[in-house]
């Protein structure tokens, strides 16, 4: 049982969670911008640098759940300090490696590092503050910060391979990651809920191997094709391991995830709210940046800079869901910041053009970041209260697994819609110009890796060959910057109707979060 604490220790203890979750949510988007000096450095083929993204997040989503439980189960506070030490021992490696392989190992060490300790950044905060109104304000700390840490993972990144080349951002976690080791151990209680508790090993397992199928299957079935044969078998291995999970725990005698858990109404729909919540926090991240480098030609300075007010947007949500949270619960605001997300996501996609305008559409970001930092606070508030204290680890687990897939989920099958709407509308373009059917791959190429010049000219000068079809080089990058501007906005589109869709689903939680939940 937690001792009585001061407010003092709880802001420090809020601080040290929140240093942990901004280190390992970083890390789903600072190596973005280093992949080109990696690829440069360690001579490494595209299949490696897809490693070196997909590496982590793999490992991450599909030991969380395992995190949450032996936090749950062994104390919370250690199984996060062990987290962190293990996050910093990959990133040592990764800092130090000779080659992508070793690069690629750093990343997975990471992944696993960050499962150990991330799902006790949110079950910590349900032991720190039991009182739930003060929960549901340090949760919306914790969702504020997570909201940054994507939001500037990009730039941050940057700034680092622009001062010390890629190496920086591995140096940058394993300082910083030592800092919050130091600040969580003295700060942070230890708890745990032992007593009749046992470690559901065949639970684990089989939730671990249906997470890291599925996650697996997803990443590489947008390069491979979802109908190659070895894409398939892994769809069908995580349905078949779901199979067996959910009779392992309507039969177990201490189940990892307790079923009669997603009979709750709040802790069912919040768990979805979450991965849909994420589902559009990656798209609008992703697709938008994406747009605004390809057809935009933005700078990296001026991306970052757009989505400034975004980030601001989720802190002051954040700070606002808190307390709509604990005066309604979190049917409220996970209601509203899914329909304002969701509307900003179609603001987002009617706005962007390729002379986008900084205000309007830093405007229609900021509406999805307000909506997105409702939710997510509501979400966290909502899972953690519909069940017990001794099981606050399993619960940040799964809502954390949830907002995992999500992420994973976004980037992956809406990637895929970009590209096979690129290919489709682009071919036809193309065709309708008379250029040969030889050419297409290359011009497709070109627009899906960030290549295609800005103007014909830039193209002249690039390959002096092409300088003999002006009016076609013209042609051809108008096409291709229509084709693909064209799948991004389907897929903004696509993103702001599912989280509508959240909306709905939002509407089956409590009115009011209950405090008095009790273990099966």
């Amino acid at each position: 049982m937690l001792l009585t604490r001061s407010p003092a220790a709880h802001r420090f203890a809020l601080a040290a969670v929140c240093g942990v979750l901004f280190l390992t949510f970083l890390d789903n988007t600072i190596v973005s911008v280093a992949l080109a000096s990696m690829q440069t450095s360690l001579r490494s083929g595209v299949a490696s640098l897809q490693w070196i993204v997909d590496g982590y997040m793999l490992a991450f989503a599909g030991l969380m759940l395992t995190g949450g439980t032996l936090g749950d189960l062994l104390g919370r506070k250690r199984i996060l300090l062990a987290g962190v030490v293990v996050f910093c021992a990959g990133s040592l490696v990764a800092a130090l490696a000779p080659d992508a392989r070793v690069l690629i190992l750093g990343r997975v060490v990471m992944g696993v590092g960050a499962a150990g300790c991330e799902p006790g950044t949110l079950s910590l905060i349900r032991q720190i503050y039991p009182d739930e109104r003060l929960r549901a304000r340090a949760l919306g700390v914790w969702t504020a910060v997570s909201g940054i840490a994507l939001a500037v993972g990009p730039v941050l990144g940057g700034v680092l391979v622009g001062l010390s080349g890629w190496r920086g951002i591995f140096w940058f976690n394993l300082a910083f990651g030592a800092l919050a080791l130091l600040v969580a151990a003295w700060s942070l209680p230890e708890s745990a809920d032992r007593a009749g508790r046992s470690l559901d090993i065949p639970g684990l397992l089989a939730g671990a191997i249906t997470v890291t199928a599925l996650t697996f299957a997803v990443i590489k079935g947008e390069s491979a094709g979802y109908e190659t044969w070895w894409v398939v078998v892994l769809f069908a291995a995580a349905v078949a391991a779901g199979g067996a999970f959910v009779v392992i725990e309507r039969h177990g005698a201490d189940p990892v995830l307790p079923l009669e858990f997603i009979a709750s109404r709040t802790f069912s729909s919040a768990t979805l709210v979450a991965f849909v919540t994420s589902f559009g926090l990656f798209a609008v991240f992703f697709f938008t940046a994406l747009y605004l480098q390809i057809v935009a030609h933005f700078t990296g300075w001026k991306i970052a800079l757009q989505f400034v007010p975004m980030a601001l947007a989720m802190v002051v949500a954040g700070w606002a869901a808190g307390r709509l949270t604990a005066a309604r619960g979190p049917r409220l605001p996970m209601l509203l910041g899914c329909l304002g997300s969701g509307a900003g996501m179609f603001a987002v996609a009617a706005l962007l053009d390729p002379r986008a305008r900084l205000a309007p559409l830093a405007a229609a970001l900021a509406l999805v970041g307000f909506g997105l930092g409702l939710a997510l606070v509501a979400v966290s508030a909502g899972v953690l209260s519909a069940v017990p204290a001794q099981r606050s680890g399993m619960a940040a687990s799964t809502l954390n697994t949830a907002r995992e897939l999500g992420g994973v989920l976004a980037v992956a099958v809406l990637g895929a819609v970009v590209d096979r709407r690129l290919v489709s509308e682009l071919g036809h373009r193309l065709t309708a110009l008379g250029v040969p059917s030889i050419f297409h791959s290359l011009v497709i190429h070109d627009v899906t890796r960030g290549g295609l010049p800005a103007n014909a000219a830039a193209a002249e000068a690039a390959n002096p060959i092409v300088a003999a079809y002006p009016g076609l080089v013209s042609r051809v990058l108008d096409a291709a910057v229509s084709s693909f501007g064209s799948g991004v906005h389907a897929t903004l589109v696509l993103a702001g109707a599912i989280l509508l869709l959240g909306a709905v689903v939002s509407l089956a939680a409590e009115t009011a979060s209950s405090s008095d939940a009790q273990p099966p």
